[in-house]
């Protein structure tokens, strides 16, 4: 059976008890996670997060893209997140590659110049956190009253840790 075909044979088992309906689009607890796209995350889990909960972002790295700014952005101003979560994890991908070295393979499996792509890549987990909250917390599109936190999820123990706590700021007058 072809993956989709099993992944719709699941959905027809799941919907014929379906019963979130009635759940509304803006999240319940009012805050949005970016993370990481890595399939070992399942950040609802870890975090005690129920269906209609959170807004959960992610992308390679978890990392605080132009995209996941936007939508971090239709997030708070249409949906009423009020904080964000970044997580970044142990064993991440990221930090297993550096720009030149996926330009080089795109270069060589598609014959397309990547040379110029930033992917966003790290060394230092504890550091790509701070770095992506200090992008946030920097963007004139993410208020100052917004909460933002940063840490790391351990792959091998479940375990999240705190790295870095941004508080809201009153917005300026």
């Amino acid at each position: 059976m072809a993956i989709f075909d099993q992944l719709l044979a699941a959905n027809e088992q799941y919907s014929s008890s379906f019963d979130r309906g009635d759940l509304q689009a803006p999240p319940g607890r009012q805050v949005a996670i970016l993370t990481c796209m890595d399939a070992r995350l399942h950040p609802e889990t870890f975090l005690g997060l129920d269906v209609g909960d959170a807004h959960v972002i992610r992308n390679a790295g978890g990392r605080a893209s132009e995209d996941a700014i936007r939508s971090l952005v239709i997030s708070q101003r249409l949906l009423g997140t009020t904080a964000i979560v970044v997580i970044h994890h142990t064993d991440c991908g990221m930090a297993k590659f550096k720009n030149e070295d996926l330009a080089a393979k795109i270069q060589s499996d598609l014959g397309v110049d990547a040379s110029g792509w930033d992917f966003l890549t790290f060394t230092d987990l504890e550091e790509s956190v701070q770095a992506d909250v200090q992008t946030l917390r920097q963007s004139p599109l993410i208020p100052n009253d917004i909460t933002i936190t940063g840490a790391i999820y351990d792959v091998h123990t479940g375990r999240l840790q705190e790295v870095v706590r941004s508080a809201g700021l009153p917005e300026a007058r």
